[in-house]
């Protein structure tokens, strides 16, 4: 009996979970991400782009991809949290072939001050750089990326928007093992302050939640394409998602002009220096 008292009762799939793997798997596709950057920047610029900056890159599996797809590539990835740069190392640099390991580098650094030699693309995905919430700090972020480029170095961001960005919703995706659970839980029209959370649930009955939240600024196209071209880029252009026929994206994207009244839609900019 007491044997049976003290005995443990099993981790739940909660516990057990490791949340970088989660979001990877429910957030990214760095594939595919990694297939547009090279067949965007080869469309424009009639060459291969070689190095990558990837800011705010978290697990760095974005610059992981990108070293893989040739000899010739280079990737630097710019993060914040010590702790995600320390599970990136271990858990993507490290499974790289050993000589494409040498070809990314992790730096813990912010993004508005990092000084790192000239690339070809720098890229700001998942929406990271709407933490800056006034023109001026997302000036001076566009500036220096401005100053980090190639003399014709491209700039990759991913923008979210459409009348239901703005809602207080929660959304669910089922996956493999687990289901992913995007929250919409604040929005100040007067600011357009936007706050979200990532939670996750499992088959047991056990949740993660908030295991990711954000204190963003829901920022317009417009308003980055103005604030792009003040920083002293050339040209910002818009590539809008296709459709899947039932409501939802298809993941590929088309340089518009317009895009269209979507309720809710993602687009990427490319400003060119």
């Amino acid at each position: 009996m007491a044997a049976t008292a003290n005995k443990k009762p099993a981790a739940t799939m909660a516990e057990k979970a490791d949340i970088h793997d989660l979001y990877e798997r429910s957030v990214q596709a760095v594939d595919l991400e990694t297939e547009f950057l090279r067949d965007t920047f080869r469309a424009l610029r009639s060459r291969d782009a070689l190095s990558l900056r990837e800011d705010f890159c978290g697990t760095a599996s974005l610059a992981c991809e990108w070293v893989r797809g040739g000899a010739r590539r280079h990737a630097i990835g710019v993060d914040l949290d010590v702790d995600v740069l320390a599970w990136g190392r271990r858990n993507r640099v490290a499974r790289l072939p050993q000589a494409a390991r040498a070809r990314v580098k992790l730096l813990h650094d912010d993004v508005r001050t990092v000084s790192t030699g000239r690339v070809d693309v720098v890229g700001a995905f998942n929406f990271s750089y709407f933490c800056f919430k006034t023109r001026d700090e997302m000036r001076s972020y566009f500036a220096r990326v401005h100053r980090a480029l190639n003399t014709d170095g491209l700039f990759f961001l991913d923008a979210f928007g459409g009348p239901d960005a703005s809602d207080i919703v929660k959304e669910k995706t089922k996956i493999d093992g687990f289901t992913y659970v995007w929250e919409q839980a604040e929005f100040e029209p007067v600011t357009s302050r936007i706050v979200c959370h990532i939670h996750f649930k499992f088959p047991d009955g056990s949740k993660l939640k908030r295991a990711f939240t954000y204190d963003w600024r829901l920022w317009t196209l417009p308003e980055l394409r103005e604030i792009l071209i003040e920083a002293g880029f050339s040209k910002v252009r818009v590539y809008w998602e296709g459709d899947d026929g039932e409501g939802g994206g298809n993941g590929e994207f088309k340089e518009h002009a317009t895009g269209e009244a979507d309720p809710a839609w993602i687009a990427y900019l490319v400003a060119e220096k």
